[in-house]
């Protein structure tokens, strides 16, 4: 991390993941060869997936946790692209369920080459995923990155269930997202630790801090629907698809039961009006459920910094940090 910047200058991607650079561009033809196709379609597919380049975190959660302990080998690249494959999936599959047209500004791949296609080439990730863990014999991280997906499906099942309004609490909020979020995060520190450490200590401190980092990147997301400036014109895409996230729910808790009842009303409407939004919007900052949502979100940072911060570490203590508060400080 580059000590000369002043500590109040905002951190950028390109900071943050400026000690592992070098990795990431060996870590994208690691990527790219395990995926080649010689299926005409598929391959057409997988360039234009291959085109819509994300923030690579996990990826980098991978790479900055195995420095921190060792140097950054063949199994760091194995579990980085084992993870990339199973996030890219479930974002393939998420799109083909909400009927999604747009992804990372791309039109998405279900919206262009219809549903069947998506569901397939999710399924081809997937199975690529599990076949690069046994190619390679890497039989721990296929354990750990199986168990992630079945956590985030059962996220996924439990969102359903608890997709109503009246059912929805704290506790549930937090399980659901410890699920769906945290645990593909926990696993990108875990098998980060496991490429470069054999100390089961590490191992789990990290499975945990990532957790918390994972919780708090989705209260970070959660919190751009109801921002008023920040990262200009919000979406407001959990307002309108009806969901509860963390600053409804604290914002509902301070109110009165009168005022309870015309949120969830409103909440209710599967097509709302720009004035529907905006009262509902404007509910949750004058109920203080944006600040509360902060509050909670730092906890978790202060947690995972914590213990970050007691590790045996060798190296990249620093750098894992700006990572940690990259993602809160992060502006989309």
């Amino acid at each position: 991390m580059d000590k000369s910047k002043p500590s109040s200058a905002p951190l950028s991607l390109s900071d943050v993941t400026k000690p592992v650079k070098k990795n990431l561009g060996v870590f994208r033809t690691f990527f790219k060869d395990e995926i080649s196709s010689d299926v005409l379609l598929l391959d057409q597919i997988i360039n234009y997936l291959l085109r819509q380049k994300g923030k690579e975190l996990r990826p980098t959660l991978v790479f900055m946790t195995a420095r921190m302990f060792s140097n950054i080998d063949k199994t760091s690249y194995v579990a980085a692209t084992m993870i990339e494959l199973m996030h890219t999936a479930t974002l393939i599959h998420d799109d083909v369920v909400d009927e999604s047209d747009i992804r990372r500004s791309f039109l998405s791949i279900n919206k262009i080459w219809r549903n069947k296609a998506g569901v397939l080439l999710g399924d081809f990730l997937l199975s690529k995923g599990l076949l690069i863990a046994l190619d390679h014999k890497e039989y721990r991280l296929l354990h750990v990155l199986s168990d992630a997906v079945a956590k985030m499906s059962e996220g996924e099942l439990r969102q359903l269930k608890t997709s109503n309004l009246f059912n929805m609490t704290e506790q549930r909020y937090f399980q659901i997202i410890s699920e769906k979020t945290a645990s593909l995060i926990a696993a990108c520190c875990k098998c980060g630790a496991i490429a470069s450490t054999d100390d089961d200590s590490v191992i789990n401190a990290m499975e945990e801090i990532g957790l918390c980092v994972g919780i708090a990147f989705q209260i970070k997301d959660d919190l751009f629907d109801y921002g008023l400036d920040d990262i200009g014109k919000p979406k407001r895409n959990d307002i309108k698809e009806r969901k509860v996230t963390l600053p409804l729910i604290y914002a509902l808790n301070n109110a009165t039961a009168m005022e309870r009842l015309s949120i969830r009303r409103l909440m209710r409407k599967r097509k709302k009006s720009a004035k529907d939004i905006n009262v509902i919007v404007k509910f949750v900052h004058e109920h203080n459920g944006l600040k509360l949502a902060e509050n909670k979100m730092q906890e978790y940072t202060d947690k995972a910094l914590s213990q970050l911060r007691e590790l045996p570490a060798e190296k990249g203590t620093e750098d894992f940090e700006a990572l940690i508060k990259f993602i809160i400080t992060r502006k989309k």
